[in-house]
């Protein structure tokens, strides 16, 4: 059931970057993200999608607190909140968890999955020996693992199952908004339904807020609840899924239907 308060909400959020080829009275300035507006609120899947370079992953560092935006404002529930600080960075990390798009790289290939999943409960405070083990059997069932896997290396299992690895890490401080970066798009198209399936299984189950980011519309479309198309580090159309798939209204939204033929039969 989705809260109609949101857990996350942008104002106006820019992100420039000053290029190396301006000079010194005459700089080049990117705008990787240039005046967005965005919401997401507990029991719903906002999907973010657009081309490589557009300002996705920017747009996801400034959700998750990594980002310092150039300006506009960050609000938790309702609170403004300076990403500056080290409490509003604990503070995202404990209501923010993060699914990067490769786990192979995002796992500490020298931990075991055991201790992979109980690190941010050391790092935060959080338990003790016994209820952080209890905590990492918790996980390894919602994400469908065998308890084995906890003694186990990220290399000694599959990329999909990195994956949910990865996807457990993200649950393991009870967050209220889950941030997936492309989190499909280095796994086998046999695998990729499983964990889309997963994902969607868990928003529903814990009444997760998700924001889902790919360049694949029609993956996006799979999991969204609302969809916003982005393009040149703005929102050029977003609404309801089913609307933006079925009647889009922007030339680039439209452009990105055409292109991009479905990996998943739905």
């Amino acid at each position: 059931m989705t809260d109609t308060n949101p857990v996350l909400e942008l104002k106006d959020i820019k992100v420039h970057h000053r290029a190396r080829s301006g000079s010194l009275f005459r700089p080049n300035i990117v705008k990787a993200v240039d005046g967005i507006d965005f919401i997401i609120r507990r029991g719903e899947t906002v999907g973010i999608v657009g081309e490589s370079g557009c300002g996705k992953s920017t747009l996801a560092s400034v959700l998750v607190g990594l980002q310092e935006p150039t300006s506009g404002e960050v609000l938790f529930r309702g609170a403004r909140v300076n990403t500056r600080t080290s409490s509003s960075k604990k503070l995202f990390g404990r209501e923010v968890g993060v699914v990067f798009q490769d786990p192979s790289t995002a796992l500490n290939p020298r931990m075991t999955i055991h201790d992979i999943l109980t690190d941010p409960l050391q790092v935060h405070g959080i338990g003790n020996p016994r209820t952080r083990d209890a905590k990492v059997k918790d996980l390894l069932r919602l994400v469908g693992l065998p308890q084995s896997a906890a003694e186990v290396t990220p290399h000694q299992v599959s990329g999909g199952q990195r994956q949910r690895v990865a996807i457990a890490r993200a649950l393991s401080l009870d967050p209220s908004v889950i941030v997936a970066d492309e989190p499909t798009s280095a796994l086998d198209v046999s695998v990729r339904a499983q964990v889309l399936n997963l994902l969607a299984d868990l928003k529903k189950d814990l009444n997760l807020g998700m924001v889902f980011i790919s360049h694949d519309i029609q993956t996006v479309r799979y999991v969204s609840d609302r969809i916003c198309v982005m393009y040149y580090g703005r929102i050029v159309e977003q609404g309801p899924a089913r609307d933006v798939f079925d009647n889009p209204t922007d030339d680039y939204t439209k452009s990105l239907l055409g292109a991009a033929p479905s990996l998943l039969h739905i």
